[in-house]
C-alpha cells in the first residue's frame, strides 16, 4: 500500500531533481544526464504508458514518450522545437501544495499547487496532477503528470 510519505518522498526527489538540473545549468555542469536521470527514475517511461502533459507545452502537448519528456525539461534533443527547457529556467527551490492524496494500493493519485522560487526569489505558482504507480523495486514512478497555469480570475 503507497503511503502519503512515500507521495511526499517522491515529490521532494522531483523539486529536487528540477533544482540539481537548472543548477548545473547555469554552472556549466552535466544538466543533460542529470535530466536523463531525473526521467528515468521517476517517471515510469520504459515500464508502461505515461500520461504527461506539460505545462508549458502548446504544440506538442503530450509526451507519450521518454524523449519527448526529456526534451520538455532540457529542449536538447530537438524532439519537440517548440521546447525552451523548463528545468534549466534558474529554479533555485520547488515546493508542493497537496490539495488531495488518494492513496489506492499500488498507485497514488496527487493534485495541487506546485510552486517554482526563480533566482530572483520570486516564485510561480502552477497546478498539477500527478499519479503515481509502484515499479518491481517498490519505488513510485510518476504515470500521469498533468501541468497547467492557474486561469486568470476576471
Amino acid at each position: 500500500m503507497v503511503t502519503v510519505t512515500e507521495v511526499e518522498s517522491a515529490q521532494k526527489a522531483w523539486g529536487e531533481g528540477i533544482v540539481a538540473i537548472a543548477h548545473a545549468h547555469s554552472t556549466g555542469g552535466d544538466y543533460i544526464s542529470i535530466a536523463r536521470n531525473h526521467v528515468e527514475s521517476l517517471y515510469a517511461y520504459g515500464l508502461t504508458e505515461v500520461l504527461f502533459k506539460p505545462t508549458l507545452a502548446a504544440v506538442e502537448q503530450f509526451r507519450p514518450n521518454f524523449e519527448s519528456a526529456l526534451s520538455y525539461f532540457v529542449a536538447s534533443n530537438n524532439e519537440c522545437p517548440e521546447d525552451k527547457g523548463f528545468a534549466i529556467k534558474g529554479w533555485t527551490k520547488v515546493r508542493f501544495e497537496n490539495a488531495n492524496i488518494i492513496l489506492n494500493d499500488a498507485t497514488a493519485l496527487v493534485m495541487g499547487n506546485y510552486f517554482f522560487t526563480s533566482a530572483e526569489g520570486h516564485e510561480v505558482k502552477a497546478e498539477y496532477t500527478f499519479g503515481y504507480m509502484v515499479d518491481v523495486s517498490g519505488n513510485l514512478r510518476i504515470q500521469l503528470h498533468h501541468s497547467s497555469m492557474p486561469a486568470i480570475a476576471d
